[in-house]
């Protein structure tokens, strides 16, 4: 990663993160549908295994002890988004890879509301203000980094 990139995501709340992470899926879900158009395999087999990696890696991080019904709508939602990817790759469909891109443009759009709702997640400032000048980098603990650490009231 660029350190134009590490810079940008270095003071991201764990929301913006989580948006940055669904952006980096629709990303290589977009050079999946491009690779099956020309024709590539191995473009899309390499673009499908790094959004699959991440979809496993956002299916991890949740905590079902804290999210209870949204965390188990989201992990739902990860097994047939990584299905019906499978499913796209497998048969090289542009048209199955764009409803899956559909779908997760869905789910990123309402992380994107949620991202703007300065109760969930708050400014920089906002953050440092309550953490007593703590720098915060988004992943300081096993809960959800930054939102966790200033009492965030999203728990999916």
């Amino acid at each position: 990663m660029g350190s134009y990139q590490e810079h940008a995501l270095e003071g991201a709340s764990a929301v913006d993160l989580v948006v940055a992470l669904y952006d980096g899926i629709l990303r290589f879900l977009y050079a999946a549908s491009a690779a099956v158009e020309c024709g590539d395999q191995a473009g899309r087999r390499n673009a499908v295994k790094r959004a699959l990696d991440i979809i496993i890696h956002l299916q991890a991080r949740l905590r079902m002890d804290v999210g209870g019904r949204p965390a188990q709508v989201l992990s739902e939602f990860y097994a047939s988004i990584f299905a019906q990817i499978l499913q796209a790759s497998q048969s090289a469909s542009q048209q199955k890879f764009e409803h899956v891109i559909d779908c997760v443009r869905n789910v990123r759009d309402a992380w994107r509301q949620v991202a703007k709702d300065p109760e969930v997640n708050p400014a920089p400032a906002q953050i440092l203000a309550r953490t007593s000048g703590r720098r915060q980098t988004g992943f300081e603990n096993d809960d959800y980094g930054a939102d966790a650490a200033v009492g965030s009231s999203w728990n999916a």
